[in-house]
């Protein structure tokens, strides 16, 4: 236990350091200490919000994949290749087009979206066997691939401008980061984190068996419900506010469970300030690799995330 406990403050000084290279850097050259007006405005208005929003999309992100790797039993589980995030995306491109600025039509649009395709994965995956993992990978392919068609079709409606900006907000952007879209991820977050880890010893039950965690006085339909949803709202809020950011959920709780092992009490919660860490870094990266000028911060994710999982792969 006083190994966990020395993780979780090796973690939380992690994030810290983590926001302050963060803000502290970037393609204009800022006096974090005694900024002038220009500066005071690019921190305030630009550069904090951007950085806080990125570490509670990391933490959310994470949290999802996290959680759905345990209820499924599956290491591939992940809001991105499961199709839940291009659920997500799909319904705020809906919001965007249709209700253009009505107040939370995005991250409402953007959770259904996400609600939809998880039941929808869910769904064509279960057999009278019971969970399948091949089909729980190739249901979550052709919902993806389908999603991605819709996507693709939705946005040859769009004109030149608002074409290139939502297919750079599709790659993961977080440029467009305002306050609201903080306190709306901060506040999933931490409820993420709360109720899934309430749920850590359920899911441990059940990565060994759902039959096993039924005998146990586990409320199997009551957890999937419980993790299902708050995935969707995870990665709803997530996606509305930054578009796909991938391989998150997918590489963040693999390396977590190397360092501290399977027990969700410590994975579920130690994986949300993981991903908050990968994604602030993610993002530095970024800004800064080919200043002024900006690179998705799903690109750099996926150029990381990749070949560490190939790498995981190979390792196990």
């Amino acid at each position: 236990m006083k190994r966990a406990n020395y993780i979780f403050l090796l973690l939380i000084a992690g994030l810290a350091a983590a926001l302050a290279v963060a803000v502290s850097v970037g393609s204009e050259s800022v006096s974090v200490f005694s900024p002038d007006e220009q500066g005071r405005a690019i921190l305030l208005d630009i550069r904090i919000p951007r950085v806080l929003l990125g570490a509670c999309v990391g933490a959310s992100l994470a949290l999802a994949g996290a959680s759905l790797q345990a209820l499924l039993r599956n290491p591939l589980a992940e809001p991105y290749l499961l199709g839940v995030s291009n659920g997500a995306a799909l319904g705020t491109l809906l919001a965007f087009v249709l209700l253009g600025d009505v107040a939370g039509a995005r991250p409402v649009m953007a959770f259904a979206g996400a609600a939809i395709a998880t039941i929808a994965v869910y769904q064509m995956a279960r057999s009278k066997a019971g969970m399948n993992v091949e089909r729980l990978v190739l249901s979550g392919v052709i919902v993806t691939t389908f999603l991605s068609s819709v996507i693709v079709l939705l946005t040859s409606l769009l004109d030149a401008a608002r074409l290139r900006g939502y297919t750079f907000w599709l790659l993961g952007d977080l440029s467009q980061a305002t306050y609201n879209g903080f306190y709306l991820t901060l506040a999933a977050a931490v409820a993420g984190t709360i109720l899934l880890t309430s749920q850590a010893r359920a899911l441990n039950l059940m990565m060994i068996g759902e039959r096993d965690a039924f005998d146990h006085g586990v409320e199997i339909g009551r957890v999937r419900i419980i993790v299902f949803g708050m995935a969707s709202v995870l990665v709803g809020t997530s996606v509305a506010a930054s578009g796909s950011v991938g391989y998150v959920g997918l590489i963040v709780p693999h390396i977590v469970r190397l360092v501290v092992g399977s027990d969700n009490r410590l994975v579920v919660p130690m994986s949300a300030f993981a991903g908050a860490i990968f994604v602030v870094l993610a993002d530095t990266v970024a800004r800064t690799a080919i200043a002024p000028r900006e690179l998705p911060v799903g690109a750099i994710t996926a150029l990381i995330g990749a070949p560490l999982f190939i790498f995981l792969l190979r390792r196990s």
